[in-house]
C-alpha cells in the first residue's frame, strides 16, 4: 500500500477538500524555507497497538533547531520508503539539505530530493545498501587530509567525533548526484564505568567541497542524530506518547501532532526544557497556552 494522499476527498455535497491528519500537521507545522536542513525519522506509537492491528508508525521532518514541519502516518503492511516523497513534496525545499538514516538511502529518494525538490541530501549508508557501504569503507580514508575533530561532554559520557569528507565524483559508484562520502568516526567514553565504544559512520551528499566542509557535513550529520532526541525522546518522556492507549482511527497521529504543536510553540517562547515549559504554562492555564498559540 502507498502512503495515503494529503488531502482527503470532498465531503459530501461540497466542493472544498477538508484535512485529515497530514493536513492537521501540515497545518500546525513550521515552515521549512530557508531552513539549513530538516531531518526525516520515524517513531511508532507503541501504545497504539490493539488486538491484531500493528501500532502506529509515523514519519516526521524536524528542521535543525528543533521546529517539527510535518508527519505523515505510515500505512500499515509497508515502510518509511513509501511515504518519505509524500512527507517532504508540498513543501519549497529549494536549497535544504535533508538528511535522513541509511532506511532511505534510495536512489529514487535522491532524484525525487535533487530534480523535483531542488534541495541537497545527506544519507547514511549501511550494510542495507551493501555494495554502496564496502565502497565506502574501502576508500582511503587515512590519507584524506579535510577532516573536523569536534569534542563534547555530556550525559554522562565525553565524545570526540573525527569527520573526514572526501570527493568521489568520477569514482564511478552508482548513487544518483553523489558528490563527496563522509566517515564520522565516534570514540565515546562512558564517564562513570570507563567504557570506552568507537563507531565509524558513512554517508554520501550531492553537497560540494565548496558547498560543505568537514565541519558543515558533521553538523549536518549531527542534526539528523538530534532528531530522536529533541521530538522522539520528548514525546516518549514528557507526554509518555508510548504509553498512550488512544488507539482507533486516526486518534494517534492526531495526538501526536497536538504534541508537535505543543513543542514548536513552547521552543518558539525560548523555553529550551520543554518539560519546565509545560510547568511554567500550567500556572496559568486559562492565558499562558493561548498566548503561545498567539490566540487572542
Amino acid at each position: 500500500m502507498a502512503c495515503a494522499s494529503r488531502r482527503a476527498p470532498p465531503r459530501s455535497g461540497g466542493s472544498s477538500l477538508w484535512p485529515v491528519p497530514a493536513g492537521l500537521a501540515d497545518l500546525t507545522g513550521a515552515d521549512p524555507a530557508g531552513s539549513d536542513s530538516i531531518a526525516v525519522d520515524g517513531k511508532t506509537a507503541r501504545g497504539s497497538r490493539h488486538g491484531t492491528s500493528p501500532a502506529a508508525h509515523l514519519l516526521a521532518a524536524m528542521t535543525a533547531d528543533g521546529r517539527t514541519v510535518t508527519q505523515l502516518r505510515v500505512p500499515d503492511k509497508t515502510n518509511e520508503i513509501s511515504c518519505f516523497a509524500a512527507l517532504l513534496a508540498p513543501y519549497d525545499l529549494a536549497g535544504v539539505t535533508v538528511t535522513a538514516d541509511a532506511l532511505h538511502t534510495q536512489r529514487a529518494h535522491a532524484r525525487f530530493l535533487v530534480e523535483e525538490m531542488n534541495a541537497h541530501y545527506l544519507l547514511v549508508v549501511k550494510a542495507n545498501q551493501p555494495e554502496l557501504h564496502r565502497r565506502l569503507r574501502s576508500l582511503p580514508w587515512k590519507e584524506v587530509t579535510a577532516r573536523r575533530y569536534d569534542r563534547e561532554a555530556g550525559h554522562g559520557r565525553r565524545e570526540t567525533r573525527v569527520t573526514r569528507a572526501l570527493t568521489i565524483a568520477g569514482l564511478g559508484l552508482d548513487f544518483p548526484h553523489a558528490v563527496q562520502a563522509v566517515r564520522i568516526l565516534r570514540h565515546r567514553t562512558d564517564l562513570k564505568t570507563g567504557t570506552v565504544s568507537r563507531q565509524s559512520i558513512y554517508a554520501i551528499t550531492d553537497l560540494t567541497s565548496q558547498e560543505a566542509s568537514p565541519e558543515r557535513l558533521g553538523r549536518l550529520a549531527r542534526s539528523q542524530w538530534t532528531i530522536e532526541n529533541r521530538l522522539h525522546f520528548v514525546r516518549d518522556t514528557t507526554f509518555a506518547e508510548d504509553t498512550s492507549k488512544i488507539r482507533t482511527a486516526h486518534g494517534p497521529e492526531n495526538m501526536a501532532t497536538l504534541r508537535n504543536l505543543a513543542i514548536n510553540a513552547l521552543r518558539a517562547a525560548g523555553h529550551r526544557n520543554i518539560a519546565a515549559g509545560l510547568r511554567h504554562a500550567s500556572y496559568e492555564p486559562f492565558t499562558r497556552p493561548l498566548d503561545l498559540l498567539g490566540i487572542a
